[in-house]
């Protein structure tokens, strides 16, 4: 490809940007939060725009889909895309999601989270990064490249918007299966991932696996009263503080035995970065040894995500008889989620305090991904990633999980995976006030683009 194209392209997603920008406000605010709790009838919604904005760009065959979950309920719904490959030409499955997470407290949010607000370069709302911007860079790819007429297209393409991944995906293996053909691709573009900051991009070549569960700890049959009993009864709830405090050596690592730690990455994150980027608080240090970029990307990590126990404002001067805490551990690559869940498993057993009752219920399980070092996606990503931002891209591992990546790969074994980011550190993808840079997703739109040229020259 030589720059004249790349200019070209360059001028045309810069011509498209604005109205690009406008789908995806429209997008952020429709609520399509996935989780049970919330009004389904927006995640159908959500389908439907979505549906409607790939029928606009000329694809010839748009359908919404659901498969089954484990539990037999209609999985959310999905919207599949597709245009035919050219003789002798690669397909390419773009994926992203269209629900997005619980909004949370509305308070801790500086403006309405379902209604997009522009402040300078920012876009913010629900949705906004994660991962409505990841439908909006394959659509605007797309239409950089001549669609709906077409005439630029040189690859094949199916795009895939799951409508659960904020749950979980539950019916996404059903799905595969289910549409195997439908699915089937050379290469398989994930955009739901991350930037190394803003003007740098990234190609996220790791992922942490995930093992959830929650631990249940009894120490009564019943609750009993404090003043009578307590001295030579201890509360469920000190008790599990005693267990959780085994879960983490004194330095802050993982001390659970029998998981894996993987390599340390090439490159690093710098610690006056990342304390700014999570919002640690001056003087609180960070947990666990070796680099920042090897505790978050190469170690198992594990959090205490929830408890139950009896509130603030109805306590009673009883002794709780039990606690449940729920916990979440992320897996370096290279472990198996089975063993890492049967490792937990041993611990808690193992370190009951003063014979309590401990039993472990498994939760979720997600595979972690580890990317082969060199390949011709692989190649062709990189050259288009450097020719959007004028930089080469960072190889990163990220600490949070993609489990159906690996449902990917086990399907479609011969494909090979690209995870890209629409996403920078401050983000704040899950969490109040997020945002998506809106320079960033004009390049990742364009890298994109570039990307379905490069792979229309052949892999």
């Amino acid at each position: 490809m030589n720059s004249d194209t790349t200019a070209a392209l360059r001028a045309r997603v810069a011509e498209l940007f604005p109205a690009l920008q406008a789908d995806l406000e429209a997008l952020v605010r429709i609520p399509s939060v996935s989780a049970g709790a919330f009004d389904q009838a927006h995640v159908a919604a959500s389908a439907a725009a979505t549906e409607q904005l790939l029928r606009d760009a000329g694809l010839p065959d748009v359908q919404i889909l659901s498969a089954p979950r484990p539990d037999g309920t209609a999985g959310a719904p999905a919207v599949v895309a597709r245009r035919p490959a050219p003789e002798g030409a690669p397909t390419v499955l773009l994926y992203a999601h269209h629900d997005v997470q619980p909004p949370g407290d509305a308070a801790t949010w500086d403006t309405d989270p379902f209604e997009p607000t522009q402040v300078g370069e920012r876009l913010f709302g629900r949705g906004a990064a994660d991962d409505k911007a990841g439908i909006v860079a394959h659509l605007g790819a797309l239409r950089a490249l001549g669609l709906p007429e077409g005439e630029d297209l040189p690859v094949g393409v199916t795009v895939f918007l799951e409508g659960e991944e904020e749950s979980g995906s539950p019916s996404f293996r059903a799905f595969l299966e289910a549409h195997r053909e439908l699915l089937a691709a050379d290469v398989i573009v994930v955009a739901d991932s991350t930037n190394w900051k803003v003007g740098v991009p990234a190609l996220t070549t790791s992922l942490r696996g995930l093992v959830d569960g929650e631990v249940e700890l009894r120490v009564l049959e019943h609750a009993v009263h404090s003043g009578m009993f307590g001295g030579a009864v201890l509360d469920a709830v000190t008790l599990m503080s005693r267990l959780v405090a085994t879960f983490h050596d004194e330095a802050g690592d993982v001390a659970i035995e029998g998981l894996v730690t993987a390599s340390e990455p090439e490159v690093d994150y710098d610690e006056a970065a990342f304390r700014a980027d999570s919002s640690l608080l001056d003087g609180v240090a960070l947990a666990g040894t070796g680099t920042v970029s090897g505790r978050l990307w190469a170690k198992p990590a594990l959090s205490v995500i929830g408890i139950d126990v009896t509130s603030v404002a109805a306590a009673s001067n009883t002794i709780a008889p039990s606690c449940t805490a729920k916990i979440s551990l992320r897996l370096a690559p290279g472990q198996d989620p089975a063993a890492a869940d049967a490792a937990l498993a041993a611990h808690v057993a193992k370190h009951a305090p003063l014979g309590a009752r401990v039993t472990w219920h498994s939760g979720e399980q997600g595979k972690p991904f580890l990317a082969p070092g060199d390949s011709a996606a692989m190649r062709a990503a990189r050259a288009a990633f450097t020719e959007a931002w004028g930089t080469a891209p960072v190889d990163v591992g990220v600490g949070g999980s993609i489990p159906f990546i690996a449902d990917l790969l086990e399907v479609f074994p011969d494909a090979a995976i690209l995870v890209t980011g629409v996403e920078d550190p401050d983000s704040r993808a899950h969490g109040a006030n997020e945002s998506v840079h809106l320079g960033e997703l004009q390049r990742v739109v364009l890298a994109e683009a570039l990307l379905l040229a490069k792979l229309g020259e052949g892999l």
